[in-house]
């Protein structure tokens, strides 16, 4: 790997000769391989082979890199395969958010940082997880779907479109789009790309990204800033410009000196968390914590959705209610609600906020899709049976063998020995990986087109 002689200056001045050589000669080694797991859904793995990501409970480095595209339990969502220098966002919640929040995740795709702030967050809380990009906020839709958590609404919306949603949010958590320096051993696009000219961009429209969602963080809450690049410009000097310009407090985490997370590396004096690949086994990451100043404010009041939302939803015929009602766990928080003829779960506490989202915002997805009102018949949503929430005893199950298992999720033609005829969930290694309608000499392919594997086993 060649790295831009700009970019050696440029370390040479935050780190000095001896340690910029240990960063280069880092950045030539293989980057390592970590998963999360989902505590939420048991599955047999064989995690032998593994050794734990210390600032991390369910974070795993591996031996080597499987083909996850061809394990059936990646797409069921049993874990996330996710850099392990990221999980350090476990270290910041689990000292600073203590109950239920109303959290944003504003820069969210692919969803690693959403679907661990969903492992982490306490009972009564709900994740709005935002993504710019349309395709990439469908990936995320698609994750967090898998992942299978109902407190959760997905959107698609440019950060500004969150401004006017005054003092919503508890926690927002910004891992800003960056000049990715941390992933040059891992993309060699991040190297062909970088450039001080980029450099300067970014820190400029990180600002002004943070300036559109200040408003919307309540005095008193907690905002997360993260990047996975090296330069000051958009780590320490944006902090202190967070803090200077918009009125935050810099908190501290506390981080045992044997993880070998470095401090912050300017003049500043003000707690930073900076993951560099020679002192710390992960990829170039950055993160700072910070308190929006308290002041006395007025909280935020859910707006009435529009004429228009309240149209969308039809009264949905009782016997179908109770029927789809039958298929999930409704008893502990959760509501059902039809827009149109998709019937979702929701968390019952946040339904006027979720009323109040959609006044200004693209949604994408909210809680769990539950069904499909054709006429007189439900058809059940895949995403259902893969949630935290669906009734395992709601429909008959058949277990796959991993090479059916790939067939499935290939999308491809499946026959089913001896089930039952109509909706079937299949399963592997015990855990659903969607649903199929049995006719008896075949069996329909019911995965959702867009998540079906496409690759070559060879």
């Amino acid at each position: 790997m060649e790295l831009p002689h700009a970019f050696i200056a440029q370390m040479l001045s935050l780190l000095g000769e001896e340690e910029t050589q240990q960063l280069v000669e880092a950045l030539q080694t293989q980057a390592p391989v970590s998963i999360r797991m989902n505590r939420r859904k048991t599955a047999v793995m064989d995690v032998s082979e593994t050794t734990p990501v210390l600032w991390c409970g369910s974070g795993l480095y591996l031996k080597e890199r499987p083909s996850f595209t061809f394990d059936p339990l990646f797409h069921a969502g049993c874990y996330y395969v996710q850099e392990a220098s990221s999980m350090f966002l476990e270290k910041v919640m689990k000292q600073y958010v203590q109950g239920p929040v109303v959290m944003l995740d504003l820069c969210a795709a692919p969803g690693g940082k959403s679907t661990h702030a969903l492992s982490l967050l306490k009972e009564g809380s709900l994740l709005v997880a935002n993504e710019i990009v349309p395709q990439r906020a469908w990936i995320l839709a698609e994750n967090l779907s898998k992942w299978g958590s109902a407190d959760v609404v997905v959107t698609n919306n440019d950060p500004s479109a969150f401004t006017s949603f005054e003092n919503l949010f508890d926690v927002v958590l910004t891992d800003v789009p960056c000049s990715g320096e941390g992933m040059f051993r891992k993309d060699d696009t991040a190297i062909s790309e970088w450039g001080p000219d980029n450099v300067e961009l970014c820190w400029q429209r990180q600002r002004r990204i943070l300036s559109d969602i200040w408003p919307s963080l309540k005095p008193g809450g907690l905002l997360i800033y993260s990047t996975c690049t090296f330069n000051r410009q958009e780590d320490e000097d944006n902090v202190a410009w967070i803090a200077e310009e918009l009125g935050a407090e810099v908190l501290p985490v506390e981080v045992p000196k044997e993880w070998g997370i470095t401090g912050n590396l300017t003049e500043k004096d003000f707690p930073v968390y900076r993951f560099l690949p020679h002192k710390t086994r992960g990829e170039g990451f950055f993160m700072a914590v910070l308190r929006k100043n308290a002041a006395d404010y007025r909280p935020f009041t859910p707006r009435a959705a529009k004429k228009k939302e309240k149209q969308k939803s039809t009264t949905l015929p009782k016997d179908l209610l109770k029927q789809a009602c039958t298929w999930i766990n409704v008893t502990n928080g959760y509501e059902l609600q039809n827009e149109g003829e998709t019937l979702f779960a929701f968390p019952s506490a946040f339904f006027p906020l979720l009323s109040s989202l959609r006044t200004s915002l693209h949604i994408l997805k909210a809680g769990v899709k539950v069904a499909e009102v054709k006429g007189r018949d439900l058809i059940p949503a895949h995403e259902m049976v893969l949630s935290l929430i669906y009734n395992k005893e709601a429909f008959p199950s058949v277990e796959l063998s991993e090479e059916q298992a790939i067939t499935y999720l290939r999308r491809e033609a499946l026959t089913l020995q001896d089930a039952p005829r109509g909706y079937v969930v299949v399963t592997n290694r015990h855990v659903p990986l969607g649903l199929v309608k049995n006719l008896g000499s075949r069996a329909n392919n019911l995965y959702p087109a867009e998540w079906r594997i496409r690759k070559s086993l060879t």
